[in-house]
């Protein structure tokens, strides 16, 4: 098959791959969409060497078949893989039993199984995972919605653990492609005036089209002007961190703009060691609550509550892929989602 490696040099190269082994509990998913997650940008940058096997976790295909020990009629199921959690969990230590599958043990680098540490990502032609980790979706939705259905879990998943309540007035700190799938999960969970920072004319614009009330520039202190003029001097009652990286502007923005008592959900990913002088914070009697990818709240997988959402008609978060390469195109695909100036979003890569 074909597959889209990092070359070690700045660029994703494409080449011949051996199809991957369906191992017992798994099948086979013939890739149809992969979208370029924010992670996979900054990945590469943070790389010294080159790939050897291909990455992409934002996967949508069709079940084209199955391992030992799964029934055949799950053949010609139109699914979202959930690449990273479910899709790799052993389904039977402690964490899995509670639903907590990206927490599992024995999916973690140091005590994956031979077979599980060449699993493989959807910057290729097929991909293979347990059965459950694919989450059939609806029949009205197209293959771009099947594979906005993990960003759009990431940020159900924060807000869910965050206990968004209806009514909250929430701010949401970034306007890339989990702070848009935030805006459009708030919407839908029962947020009443939702505040977003854009930093790019259509990040603002899409985040309106979603649902967002008000949207500011990040930087020029705007943003929190407005908020505390919108809900009478007191802040958001929770506030989505989105941004991460290796500044701690956005955190500190996030401490500062969440009322007291209020709560702040951290879904970017920071690195490095970013000081905090946490007294503000403990004044305020603020909730701190980190959010990893996806997980079984009261019964239900961030996947599954994600793809029910879509059957609204009025759910446009499609809007926000503004860029579809072919998978023999990545390198272009990378470029455009990089460079902002393109007017990108959310760039997809299209193995249909």
């Amino acid at each position: 098959m074909r597959a889209a490696f990092y070359d070690g040099t700045g660029k994703m190269e494409v080449s011949d791959y051996p199809m991957p082994e369906i191992e017992a509990g798994e099948v086979l998913i013939d890739v149809k969409v992969t979208g370029i997650c924010g992670s996979d940008l900054n990945m590469n940058k943070a790389k010294t060497a080159a790939d050897n096997m291909p990455a992409g976790h934002e996967v949508t295909g069709i079940i084209v078949d199955v391992g030992a020990g799964v029934s055949k009629q799950v053949i010609g199921q139109r699914v979202a893989v959930e690449v990273l959690g479910s899709g790799r969990a052993c389904n039977e230590c402690w964490y899995c039993r509670q639903g907590q599958y990206i927490h599992c043990p024995n999916s973690t680098p140091s005590k994956k199984s031979k077979n599980q540490d060449t699993k493989s990502g959807g910057f290729a032609e097929y991909i293979t995972r347990k059965l459950t980790g694919c989450y059939p979706i609806l029949d009205t939705m197209t293959w771009n919605e099947g594979a906005l259905v993990d960003p759009l879990a990431t940020s159900v998943h924060g807000l869910r653990i965050g206990q968004i309540k209806g009514g909250d007035n929430v701010a949401i700190l970034g306007a890339g492609t989990i702070g848009l799938t935030a805006v459009a999960a708030a919407k839908k969970l029962g947020a009443g005036k939702i505040f977003v920072t854009a930093k790019h004319p259509q990040q603002a614009e899409m985040a309106r089209k979603l649902g967002a009330d008000y949207t500011a520039d990040p930087s020029d202190g705007s943003f929190e002007e407005m908020l505390l003029d919108m809900t009478n001097g007191r802040g958001a009652d929770l506030t989505v961190e989105t941004v991460g990286g290796s500044r701690n502007d956005s955190l500190l923005q996030s401490l500062e703009v969440t009322r007291n008592q209020g709560t702040v959900v951290i879904l970017g990913v920071f690195y490095g060691n970013l000081g905090i002088n946490w007294a503000r914070p403990m004044v305020k009697e603020l909730t701190i609550q980190n959010s990893m990818c996806f997980s079984v709240i009261n019964g239900v997988h961030d996947y599954e509550l994600s793809i029910e959402m879509f059957s609204d008609n009025d759910f446009n978060l499609r809007e926000i892929v503004t860029h579809k390469y072919n998978l023999e195109d990545i390198q272009k695909g990378f470029e455009a989602a990089y460079n902002k100036n393109t007017g990108s979003i959310k760039v997809q890569i299209l193995q249909d």
